[in-house]
Parts: structure tokens; C-alpha cells; sequence
């Protein structure tokens, strides 16, 4: 195996892991906030800040394990979006259930226009794109839907929440599971040609 086989195998491990973590993650918050939808505000806000500061982590170190292009500058937008979600949750503690209903409408829409951007850069599967413009789409309804209905309260918010955020983990770790795919399938290939 070539030096370059071999660091574009690393490469991919790395961000099939974070994309992993990622999805499971999404998945874990939005459990806690289906199951115990009684939150408070504050519980909510931190329960939210932590997420998007994972979120922002987690694109930072995909930025940074890609070839570069468009992917690096997509996935720094994402991690600059949700580390600024994060902030503004965390400074402002106290929000009323408006105000954290509308900056959650726009993390996910940022997020949404972002990752419906990225499923047209170059390199990427059918499959791997309509999960990115799904996912994508997904977290623009769920921006729109607390636009229209901002005066959510903190339960109904927290519930919302939860099952965006289960949704997109699953579409995450389906999204993963078609990398490892292609990745298993490049690797036999690169063995039979050597």
C-alpha cells in the first residue's frame, strides 16, 4: 500500500469516526430532551450550548481532515455557526423561550443552507448526496417551523429539538455507513490493482 493509500485511509477513519460521534451524540441530546421534556429554560440552554460546541469540534477536526476546497471553507462555516450558538446561549442564560426558539431557528438554518451546499461539492455518491440535501432539508423545515410558531414554549421547544436532533443523528451514522461502504469498496479495489 502507498504512502498516499495509506494517509487517505487515515484520513477517511478520521472523519467516518466523526461523523460516528457526531450521529450518536445527536442522538443521545435529543433523547434527553424527548424523555425529560420538562426542562428548564436554563437546562435547556445548556443542554443546547454543549451540543453546538460538540458540533462545532466536530466539523473543525472534518475541516481539517479534508482535501481541502470547499469541504474545509463548508465545514468552518458549520463549526463558526454552531460555536457562536453556543456563546450567545451561554452568555444570554436567561432567554425567555422566544429568544432561544429564535436562535435555534437560525442555527439550523445556517446549518441547513450549509449542508445543502456541501452535497453538491465534487466526489460525493448519490447516496451520500440526497442524505446531505435531506439532512439539509430537514434542518431548514425545523428553522422555518420555529420561525412561524416562535412563541413555543420551553417544552414544546425541547421536544421539537429532540427529535430534530434524533433525526439527524441517524441521518448521520446512514451517511457514515455509506462512506465506510465506499471506503471498503476503494480499499479492495486498490488491493487487487497492487
Amino acid at each position: 500500500m502507498s504512502t498516499t493509500t495509506s494517509t487517505d485511509s487515515k484520513v477517511a477513519s478520521r472523519i467516518s469516526n466523526a461523523v460516528l460521534w457526531r450521529g450518536l451524540l445527536a442522538i443521545a441530546v435529543g433523547a434527553v430532551a424527548v424523555i425529560w421534556p420538562n426542562i428548564t429554560v436554563g437546562a435547556f440552554v445548556i443542554l443546547f450550548a454543549v451540543y453546538a460546541f460538540m458540533a462545532a469540534v466536530m466539523d473543525a477536526v472534518r475541516a481539517f481532515s479534508s482535501d481541502g476546497g470547499w469541504s474545509v471553507v463548508g465545514h468552518l462555516l458549520l463549526s463558526l455557526v454552531s460555536l457562536a450558538a453556543g456563546v450567545i446561549a451561554l452568555v444570554y442564560p436567561g432567554p425567555t423561550a422566544l429568544v432561544l426558539t429564535l436562535i435555534i431557528g437560525w442555527w439550523a438554518l445556517f446549518t441547513g443552507l450549509v449542508e445543502i451546499a456541501m452535497a453538491f461539492r465534487s466526489g460525493q455518491r448519490a447516496g451520500q448526496r440526497a442524505w446531505f440535501i435531506l439532512g439539509g432539508l430537514v434542518s431548514i423545515v425545523f428553522a422555518v417551523a420555529l420561525f412561524i410558531r416562535p412563541d413555543l414554549g420551553a417544552v414544546s421547544l425541547a421536544i421539537v429539538f429532540g427529535l430534530y436532533s434524533i433525526f439527524y443523528g441517524v441521518s448521520a451514522l446512514v451517511a457514515r455507513r455509506e462512506g465506510r461502504t465506499i471506503e471498503k469498496n476503494l480499499n479492495r479495489f486498490a488491493h487487487a490493482v497492487s
